[in-house]
């Protein structure tokens, strides 16, 4: 049953990608809004992939909710979640790019005109959208259902393998970048698991994109997103990753492979409230009926009538002060004197 619905889901999402580019497409020449073709079309994307989901769930359990089927609970610890996988994200991303930076192979051009700030908001807000749309795919309902059927190692392994072979049709891929893709959907599931949500891993995919493509100006996965800044690369592929950008660099799969060991101690308190089972009292119940023999005494001596106790004066009868003490208070009494 998990199987199946981890097909249908899959054959949805197809269905949602090809229903998403057709009406941005007509959208934006509908309304000449072509500079934001793939805003409308990750938007409608998203939508589709949330709602068709979220309807697939629902049939199938008739009792799940849009975000729940999604892996997007409302819970306290949602915006915390979501801020450390931006930390995190941030971190990476910097680690990746402090090397080029020092090696001189970064060659930034500044555009601080109003539209390119204006583009650059339209690029992070894409990328927030798309990350999100990208997360619900490969691990929300589909990944949840999968680790039902084939468990979660198996299923963080093939949603990585499925994540990297989307990624080798990218423009510019290489053998480097599919293996660098495997290891950032590693990351990126291993994150879900250790929170059992979204918000951690779309926080640490988004602030990845984001920081790349629109802070500093480079290619993201192939994909060149417009921003204030366009950053030329030069020197060593296995440094800069060349036209694909930083995931097509060797460093960048030794800085995944950091983030993976940094992430796991960064998530302990999450993953104790929400990966580890309740703690249940075990061992056998203890009420236990007492022996026939027993009720029976207790029944026989609650029959019985209470016995009448007499209380004697308290007051003695002999003095229980000392002798000497005596003689004094009779030879000093006041009826003698």
């Amino acid at each position: 049953m998990s199987f199946g619905l981890f097909l249908t889901g899959g054959l949805w999402v197809l269905a949602a990608r090809s229903a998403a580019d057709h009406a941005a497409e007509g959208f934006s020449a509908r309304f000449h809004l072509e500079i934001y073709a793939q805003l409308l079309a990750v938007a409608f994307l998203l939508f589709l992939i949330l709602i068709g989901l979220a309807a697939i769930s629902r049939i199938a359990t008739r009792t799940a909710r849009l975000r729940e089927a999604n892996a997007l609970p409302a819970r306290a610890t949602s915006r915390q979640e979501w801020g450390i996988g931006v930390a995190l994200g941030w971190a990476l991303v910097v680690a990746t790019i402090v090397p080029m930076a020092l090696a001189g192979d970064l060659h930034p051009n500044f555009w601080f005109q109003p539209r390119g700030i204006g583009l650059a908001l339209s690029s992070l807000l894409t990328l927030l959208i798309l990350t999100l749309a990208q997360e619900a795919v490969f691990r929300g309902f589909l990944f949840a259902r999968l680790i039902r059927a084939i468990g979660s190692t198996l299923a963080t392994l093939l949603m990585s393998l499925i994540y990297a072979t989307i990624f080798a049709f990218h423009p510019e891929s290489t053998r480097l970048s599919i293996f660098v893709a495997f290891l950032m959907s590693l990351l990126f599931s291993l994150a879900y698991l250790r929170t059992h949500a979204l918000w951690l891993p779309w926080g640490l995919h988004f602030a990845w994109s984001a920081c790349t493509a629109v802070l500093f100006g480079l290619p993201v996965a192939g994909s060149v997103y417009t921003s204030f800044i366009d950053t030329a690369t030069s020197g060593s592929v296995w440094l800069t990753g060349g036209l694909y950008g930083p995931e097509g660099a060797l460093f960048t799969a030794l800085v995944v492979l950091a983030g993976m060991a940094v992430l796991y101690p960064l998530t302990r308190d999450l993953a104790w409230a929400y990966t580890h089972p309740p703690i249940v009292a075990a061992g056998q119940p203890m009420d236990v009926a007492p022996p026939p023999a027993h009720t029976a005494m207790e029944q026989a001596a609650a029959a019985k009538p209470s016995p009448l106790v007499q209380i004697l004066s308290t007051t003695p009868i002999a003095s229980s002060t000392l002798p000497i003490i005596d003689e004094h208070l009779r030879t000093n009494s006041p009826a003698d004197s």
